[in-house]
């Protein structure tokens, strides 16, 4: 990638990542097939011969898990088309003090849904559960925008939001892993292709903060600002492109 980048060539950038995620998710609900997995909520019943508490599941609904992914192509592709048009001018200024807001509540609500769309094909169904996975995503990058924002004020940067954000984000991660293993020894393991869902995509979820930290350490082309975050725009996809079409060629392709 050239580091020769201006905000002019960034809107036109902008302008093609909105056109590649919404063509995708398009593409995921007109392909796909319907699948779907339940969404519950675990409660307690007294065993009246017991006298002891059991815990039961009640089914809530089930989740199309299309659109779940295409929810993440179009949240990303408003937020591209967002910062290109009517927020165009707030988005430059703002890049040229070394922060973009739009970037991390469109990761917020995005990467938060990839990641329950990961959480379900390991088994986590039940809702509270899902939402707390939402939530710490969602915090994680939060903290992002945290680290832009408190580093407006700062001599020299702080990287108390990015680790705090680094934990929060990681937690997610070591609950799937919890149920691959459960899984594993007292079920029937996932499908190969989740596994390389798992990994994929926590190799690129990285890859982000690498980014970020790559742009304050102002190593090689990162002292251009505009560079990282052309890069935060390519991983984007990428990891997106990534989870949709290995989910679509493991339970979503048509037979």
């Amino acid at each position: 990638m050239s580091t020769r980048i201006t905000p002019q060539g960034l809107r036109k950038f902008n302008f093609a990542m909105a056109g590649l995620h919404a063509a995708q998710a398009l593409a995921i609900v007109v392909l796909a097939k319907d699948f779907r997995l339940p969404l519950t909520i675990p409660y307690l019943q007294l065993n009246p011969v017991t006298r002891g508490l059991e815990t039961h599941t009640h089914t809530l609904g089930h989740l199309p898990l299309a659109w779940l992914i295409a929810a993440f192509f179009a949240l990303s592709a408003l937020a591209h088309l967002f910062v290109a048009t009517v927020y165009r001018r707030h988005y430059e200024a703002g890049l040229g003090r070394g922060i973009n807001c739009v970037r991390w509540i469109e990761y917020a609500l995005s990467a938060s849904t990839m990641m329950v769309a990961i959480s379900l094909l390991v088994g986590v169904y039940d809702a509270p559960s899902l939402a707390m996975i939402f939530a710490l995503t969602a915090g994680m990058n939060l903290m992002g925008l945290v680290m832009e924002v408190h580093n407006q004020t700062t001599k020299t940067t702080n990287w108390l939001s990015y680790w705090i954000g680094a934990k929060l984000g990681f937690v997610p991660w070591l609950v799937v892993g919890a149920y691959f293993l459960a899984d594993a020894a007292y079920g029937s393991k996932p499908p190969t292709f989740v596994y390389w869902i798992y990994v994929s995509i926590f190799v690129f979820f990285n890859c982000f903060a690498v980014n970020m930290a790559l742009q304050y350490k102002k190593i090689g082309p990162w002292k251009n600002y505009l560079y990282g975050e052309r890069a935060y725009m390519i991983l984007s996809l990428v990891a997106k492109s990534l989870l949709a079409w290995q989910v679509f060629a493991g339970t979503l392709r048509p037979n």
